[in-house]
This record gives structure tokens, C-alpha cells and sequence, in this order.
């Protein structure tokens, strides 16, 4: 390795030798002038970078290159040894180390960097080939030296840094551009955006400063913020150096304005009032002013984004006594003096109308008797003016009704032939666009005498030696403060003392009696006194002794569903005493619900579906307990309720064809009985129909279709007489009439018998008369028949009330068939369960 470091030292040092000498003579180069005035001349400037071209492509044929070798005037300072590989190959002198690169391809160059004023020089490059003949390119570099970035002073010498000023209006202005050094001396100028101002030509002198002034006599508006730039520049290769300085000024504000609203300020209203500044350089502070009081304003003015305009909101809520008064907005110069501009205008408000009412000043509003004329005065302020006026009393508007005595103006109302109806608080409402403005309720009182506020007799119950308060309430106007209770009996009217009763501020007196023995029971009068004089007609109760309720009555469902049923009764006699009525659900002997009220009334609810339930009814107060009053119910069953809608339609279609074919089986056995009838007319017999038979087939028909608390509450079912021995829960429909009972003794259905019919009937034999006609044997089948049939219509029609007229077919074929009756039965309970 050592002997490889020194044969390339050696070599370089060989070529370094050759290259001082010239091919001919071996000697010196010639001048360095005179080699110049051939060569390519080149600029850099100090600081940058420059690339000095050598080309070392040989010519076709292609040959071998074997240095290329770089003087700086005529001295060897860079060469590349085309014979050795790697970076042995290149080398530099002292002053290029690390500046200087050679690069081969794609173009062979020597790139110079960080340019110095001593690189100034004559370049040569030399290149030699194997067999090509040497070549020589020749470079003059010339190195510009760039001045110093200009410097802007002020007229007092201060150096200004990117703004000038600020400056007033109208005021002179002068800033002077300083430059150092460069080399060659530099060129100056002032510019205002593209458009010279002043200029300096270079000069060489001693001092190397470049300084050029921008004068300006009188600064306008126009000036402001107006940018003027400085530059300097002594080479085309790098832009001129530049300084900009910005021109401020103080402006005063051009106008200020308040700006236009859409609405008109309204009293009570929150509202915001712009006020816009413009002109004004800083932004004018913008202040507002009601009258001369300073008005505080909570937020902040905006600014443009010029800058050239500042905005002021005022929020504010006007009051009714800045109604007149000068809003003023002013806008002035936070430096300048005497810059001050401001704005007014006068507030118009617009307000909901103020209203006063008041009795007309002629009347006394203390002695206003029935019959008398009355006025009212409605007085209104308005902005804008009221567009109609509303009288009101009790809250009721009022209209014109002159034949009723009610004339109604815009400002005036007149009652004429006042009365004690008319009595209570008027008020006048006025409407403009702001909106309704109500006055205060005037209260016209109206002088009567007292009257019952209850004016039925009412029933008090009392018993001997208990305290009873017995309430009189009156209507009276004044209020009465004076009451007198007699009480009227066997032995007359008897005053009564007026320590048993006390007199309340509500203008109703209360009495606190207490009957000793059956001769102070009787009717009570109470007559109350007021400043229109003495009750005409008095307040009267009965007092009867307290005795226990009577028992609820009527009672009946008014809806029944599945789970829940709504049951109303009839009130019985209170017995005098406040009366509590109760109903107490049971299934078997298990109690399900119980539930109180103060009216005979009740929702039961939770019952269950499809149980039987029996309801007892009771009153009680504070007497005791009435007697009870029992229903039976029935509620739904859930399945019923959900495959009802679903078999509706199978349900009418099966009762149609069952009513053919019971048309058709009743037509057969008609004409079968009578033909039997027919026959056997010579040997009448004696049809001897046991009552119990004919009862135990009723009731099972009737057990296996009807329920008994239907029952009892349908209408076309025949009712028993007093003198059948049965209870509630096992009351039946009346039984078929014999077959000896005239037509006559049947009544339509639903209508009710007597008992003493009833009780005839039963008590008849049951034997039918063999002496009768063909005819007559043929008719009583034919009533057989009807009554059987109107029997069939009366449940039908209890339990379904909507049967159309399809099912009045079926029952007319069903009138031909008795046997038939339980099967017809079953399907309306199953059509309306």
C-alpha cells in the first residue's frame, strides 16, 4: 500500500511538472493578459456558484483520456488522471478543497461553489488524450461583490422597519435609502408598486454608501397605507435587493349613521341599533348617548376587514319614558383631537295600548241599585293608534245590545236599567298592531236583597240530642251581616236563639241544632238582612230525624266486558245524613272487590273472565246500614270475544240453513198434528197435562240457554206473580198456558200478566174441552204454536237487540216446529254471548 501512495504522488507531481512547461520548448506559458483577450468571459457572484465547462469527450475514433489539468493564471490548482481508478484520481489545490467538484458526465464541468472575491482570475482547462491532439479552454471569471441590504431611515434618522409613520393628514413626509459596499457600486431606486419614484446611477467613491431620499410634500388619504419599496442591484444574475415600508396615517372618520330598521322600536321589546363609522384610521371608538347620559354598551364594535369601517350594536329595552327622547351615536378619534362625528335621531316607541277604565264621574259606586244607568269611560294611549276597543265582564266579551240596554262604544259603555246579573268586574281592552292592552278590572257592584244560592227545600237529618249544622247560603249584594232562623212546627214558628247560630264573613250563616224531643223536628227558615233590606223569600230545609239509608234500587250493568263491568244503581232516601253507597263483588262466598262511592255508581275492575258473580248493593251513613240489593252478572269470555269476528260469518250462514230445515220439519209436524186431531174429533179425549211435566220441560229449556240475571232484566219475559213462592236467584219465564185457556188470556210478548191471572191459571184443571169443532181444535194447535214462537222472539230479541231481518225469518219458520225451540235457543246464545 505504501509503494501504491507513493507512485501516485509521483505521478501527480510529473504532471504538475509537465504541465509548466509548454510542448515546445518546455518553457513558461505565455502572459495571462495576453491569454485573455481570447477567453470566455464569466461572472459569479461572491456567495454563489459557478461551472466552468471542459470537454473531455475525445473525438471519433474514440481514445483513451489521460488528464485534464485546471490552471488559475497559468497555476495548477485541479486535475483529473484519467490512467487511475477511484478518488486518488482527483486533485486539488489548497484554495479549492471542498469547494471545487469535477464531474465527467453527462457534460464535463468543474462546479465551483461558495464563490470569493479571490476567485476572480483567468481559468484555463487542459486536456490530454492517448493519441488525440491536447486541448485548451480559456475562462475570464469576474466575482460581483453584492452590496448590503438597503436601509430606510426617517426624517430623524430612525431606522424604519416595515412601517413608516403613522402620520397626519396633509403632513410632509421624507425617508432616505442607505446602501454599503458592492462591486461593482450598485444601482438605487424607490418604487411605488411598479412605477419608479427616484433613482441614483452608480458611483465610485471612497465611502462605497449608496443613499438616495423619497420626498412627499403634503400626505393625502390616498396615502394611507401605501407601500413604496427600496431596492439596490449591480449584477442581472441575482433580483435587486429589496426593503418595503408601509405609510400609516391617522384619518379622521368620513360619517357616521345610524343604520335603518326594518321594525319600529317597541317598548318593552329587547331590540339592537347599529351605528357605522367610516373613515376613520385607527377605527373611531363609537359611543351612544340617551339625551346626556353615557349608555352602556356590553358588546364589542366590529370591524371590517379594510378596517375601514367600525359597527356599534346597542342592545337596549325602551321604556315608556324614552318615548321623545334623542338617541345619539358618536364616533370619535382616539388621537386626533377635534375629530368627532355624531348622529341623532328621536325615538318614536311604539307601544300596546295603555288603558285606563273608570265609572262615570256622576255615579256613587257604593249606591248602585238595581235599575239604575250606568256608564264607563275607556281611556286609551296608544302608538300606533288602537284599531278597535273590547269591553269585557267576568272575563266575557261584551257586545252591542241596545233593546237588552248594552250600548258599546269605543269609549264609552252604558248600561241602562242596570241588573243584579250585570253585576262583577268590566274590563276594556284596546288592540293596536303592539298588542292587546287590558285595563284594570273595575268592579261594579250592584245593590239586591239576599236570595238562597240553593232555592230546593233540603232535607236534614237530626237525631234527638245530636248536634245537626245546618248551612244558609245567600246571594246577596252587599253581604248580609245579619240572619234570623225560626223554626215552624205542630206548635207554630218559633224564633230561634241567636247564640245557636254564628254569622260568617263570606255572607253565610251556620246553625248548630240539636233536637231534645220528637217536637223539635219541623221546617227551618233562615232570612238574611243586608243594606237593600230583608230576604223576601227564605231559605228553608226540613228536619227530620236521622235514620239509616234506604237500600240502592234499579241497579243494572252498563257495560260488561270480560275482566271489568260499570253498574248503576238508584239512590234511595239518605236517611238526612251525608251517605256512603257500597257494592261488594262475591264468586261462591269469595269476595273479589268492594268498592265505595258517594253516588250510586261504580267500575269494577280484575274480575276475571266468564266467572258468575254476584253483586250485593248497600248505603250507609251515619245511622247505620241499609238493606242490600242483589244482581247477578255474568262477565265475557275471552274466547267468545276473540272467535266471535272470526265465526260471524259460519254463524249466520248455519242459521239459515237451520231455519230451512226447521221450516220445513215444523211444516210436517203442523200437518201432522192436525191430521191426528182430524181423526180422532169423534172421540173427544180429555188431555189431562200434568202442571209439573210441563214446568220440568220449561226449565230445561230454559236452564240449558238463558242465565237468570238476563233474565230478570230482559223485557219481553213474562213475570211471575207475587203468589209463586220462588227467590231471585230461581225466578223462571211463566209456563205454557193449557191448552183450554182462550186466546184471549195470552198477551203479546213482552208484555207483563197480572198476578191474579197467573194465579187463576194455576189453579184451572188442565183438561182441554173434547166438544170443540174441528176448527176449534185446529186453532188452539195454532195457538200452541204462536205462543211457543213468541216466546222464542221475546229471548232472542232480549239477548241480541240487533237481529236483522234474516233472523225474523228464521223465527217465523220456527213458529211451525216447537220441538225445535232448545236447539234455536242455544244458537242466540252462542250468536250474542
Amino acid at each position: 500500500m505504501q509503494c501504491t501512495f507513493r507512485f501516485r504522488t509521483t505521478l501527480s507531481l510529473w504532471t504538475l511538472l509537465i504541465g509548466s512547461f509548454n510542448i515546445a520548448g518546455l518553457g513558461p506559458w505565455p502572459s495571462v493578459w495576453a491569454e485573455s483577450l481570447d477567453a470566455v468571459n464569466l461572472s459569479a457572484v461572491s456567495g454563489g456558484d459557478i461551472t466552468l465547462p471542459c470537454d473531455s469527450h475525445s473525438p471519433p475514433p474514440p481514445d483513451a483520456l489521460l488528464l485534464v489539468v485546471w490552471y488559475k493564471n497559468n497555476i495548477p490548482i485541479y486535475s483529473y488522471d484519467g490512467r487511475v481508478k477511484g478518488p486518488s484520481a482527483l486533485w486539488a489545490d489548497a484554495t479549492l478543497v471542498g469547494r471545487a467538484e469535477w464531474h465527467l458526465s453527462p457534460e464535463s464541468v468543474l462546479h465551483i461553489r461558495n464563490v470569493v472575491p479571490t476567485d476572480r482570475a483567468l481559468y484555463r482547462c487542459r486536456v490530454d488524450f492517448k493519441v488525440s491532439p491536447t486541448r485548451n479552454y480559456k475562462y475570464m471569471l469576474q466575482v460581483i461583490e453584492l452590496p448590503e441590504k438597503p436601509k430606510i431611515f426617517d426624517e430623524k434618522g430612525k431606522e424604519v422597519i416595515g412601517t413608516a409613520g403613522p402620520y397626519v393628514e396633509d403632513s410632509s413626509l421624507k425617508l432616505t435609502c442607505v446602501v454599503s459596499g458592492g462591486k461593482p457600486m450598485p444601482r438605487i431606486r424607490w418604487w411605488k408598486e411598479e412605477k419608479i419614484m427616484a433613482q441614483l446611477d452608480p458611483v465610485e467613491d471612497e465611502t462605497r454608501l449608496s443613499v438616495l431620499e423619497l420626498r412627499i410634500h403634503s400626505l393625502k388619504r390616498d396615502h394611507f397605507e401605501t407601500v413604496y419599496s427600496c431596492t439596490a442591484e449591480n449584477t442581472a444574475i441575482v433580483p435587486p435587493l429589496r426593503v418595503n415600508v408601509q405609510i400609516q396615517l391617522y384619518l379622521r372618520p368620513l360619517f357616521v349613521e345610524i343604520l335603518e330598521r326594518e321594525q319600529p322600536l317597541s317598548v318593552g321589546q329587547e331590540t339592537d341599533i347599529a351605528c357605522k363609522a367610516v373613515g376613520a384610521r385607527p377605527p373611531a371608538t363609537i359611543t351612544w348617548w340617551l339625551g346626556d347620559k353615557n349608555m352602556v354598551v356590553n358588546t364589542p364594535q366590529t370591524n371590517s376587514e379594510d378596517r375601514n369601517e367600525t359597527i356599534s350594536f346597542l342592545r337596549w329595552t325602551p321604556r315608556m319614558e324614552h318615548d321623545g327622547q334623542v338617541l345619539t351615536c358618536r364616533a370619535s378619534h382616539p388621537i386626533l383631537e377635534h375629530a368627532t362625528l355624531e348622529t341623532t335621531i328621536t325615538l318614536d316607541l311604539h307601544y300596546v295600548p295603555i288603558v285606563q277604565l273608570q265609572l262615570g264621574s256622576k255615579l256613587n259606586p257604593n249606591d248602585i241599585e238595581e235599575g239604575d244607568d250606568v256608564y264607563f269611560e275607556c281611556i286609551v294611549r296608544a302608538n300606533p293608534p288602537s284599531y278597535k276597543v273590547v269591553w269585557e265582564h267576568n272575563g266575557q266579551v261584551m257586545t252591542h245590545n241596545q233593546r237588552a240596554g248594552v250600548i258599546a262604544g269605543t269609549a264609552h259603555l252604558a248600561l241602562q236599567g242596570v241588573s243584579r246579573d250585570q253585576a262583577g268586574q268590566y274590563v276594556c281592552v284596546a288592540s293596536n298592531v303592539e298588542g292587546d292592552g287590558r285595563s284594570l278590572p273595575v268592579f261594579l257592584q250592584v245593590i239586591y236583597k239576599p236570595i238562597c244560592k240553593n232555592t230546593m227545600t233540603a232535607v236534614i237529618g237530626a237525631a234527638i240530642n245530636e248536634a245537626a249544622k245546618i248551612t244558609c247560603a245567600v246571594d246577596a249584594s252587599p253581604l248580609p251581616k245579619n240572619f234570623q232562623w225560626t223554626l215552624n212546627n205542630t206548635l207554630g214558628t218559633i224564633e230561634l236563639d241567636t247564640g245557636k247560630f254564628t254569622i260568617e264573613k263570606s255572607g253565610r250563616s251556620i246553625l248548630t241544632y240539636i233536637p231534645t224531643s220528637d217536637m223539635d223536628y219541623g221546617s227551618l227558615a233562615c232570612r238574611a238582612t243586608n243594606l237593600a233590606g230583608q230576604q223576601i223569600e227564605p231559605c228553608r230545609y226540613t228536619l227530620l230525624p236521622a235514620v239509616k239509608p234506604d237500600p240502592p234500587t234499579n241497579c243494572s250493568t252498563l257495560n260488561l266486558t270480560d275482566d271489568s263491568a260499570e253498574v248503576k244503581c238508584v239512590a234511595g232516601y239518605d236517611g238526612g245524613l251525608q251517605t256512603t253507597y257500597f257494592v261488594e263483588a262475591w264468586e261462591a262466598d269469595e269476595l273479589i272487590a268492594n268498592v265505595s262511592t258517594i253516588l250510586p255508581v261504580w267500575k269494577l275492575q280484575g274480575l276475571g273472565s266468564g266467572k258468575a258473580l254476584q253483586l250485593v248493593f248497600y248505603a250507609n251513613n251515619a245511622r247505620g246500614r241499609s238493606e242490600i240489593t242483589v244482581l247477578r252478572i255474568h262477565t265475557l269470555s275471552r274466547l267468545a270475544l276473540h272467535t266471535e269476528a272470526k265465526n260471524n260469518y259460519m254463524i249466520i250462514d248455519t242459521n239459515w240453513a237451520l231455519g230451512i230445515v226447521a221450516g220445513a220439519l215444523g211444516t210436517l209436524a203442523a200437518v201432522a198434528v192436525i191430521t191426528v186431531l182430524a181423526r180422532r174429533r169423534q172421540r173427544p179425549l180429555e188431555y189431562d197435562v200434568p202442571l209439573q211435566n210441563m214446568k220440568a220441560c220449561k226449565d230445561a229449556i230454559h236452564s240449558s240457554n238463558h242465565s237468570p240475571i238476563q233474565d230478570d232484566k230482559n223485557p219481553d219475559v213474562v213475570p211471575l206473580g207475587k203468589d209463586f213462592t220462588s227467590t231471585r236467584d230461581s225466578e223462571l219465564p211463566p209456563e205454557p198456558p193449557p191448552y183450554g185457556i182462550a186466546l184471549s188470556s195470552i198477551q203479546p210478548v213482552g208484555a207483563s200478566k197480572s198476578a191474579h191471572i197467573l194465579h187463576d191459571r194455576t189453579n184451572t184443571p188442565h183438561s182441554l174441552n173434547a166438544s170443540g169443532s174441528e176448527g176449534q181444535i185446529h186453532h188452539n194447535a195454532t195457538v200452541v204454536l204462536d205462543y211457543a214462537a213468541q216466546r222464542i222472539a221475546g229471548h232472542s230479541l232480549a239477548r241480541c237487540p240487533s237481529l236483522s231481518n234474516r233472523t225474523a225469518m228464521l223465527i217465523a219458520a220456527v213458529k211451525l216446529n216447537l220441538s225445535l225451540e232448545g236447539l234455536l235457543l242455544d244458537m242466540f246464545s252462542s250468536k250474542c254471548a
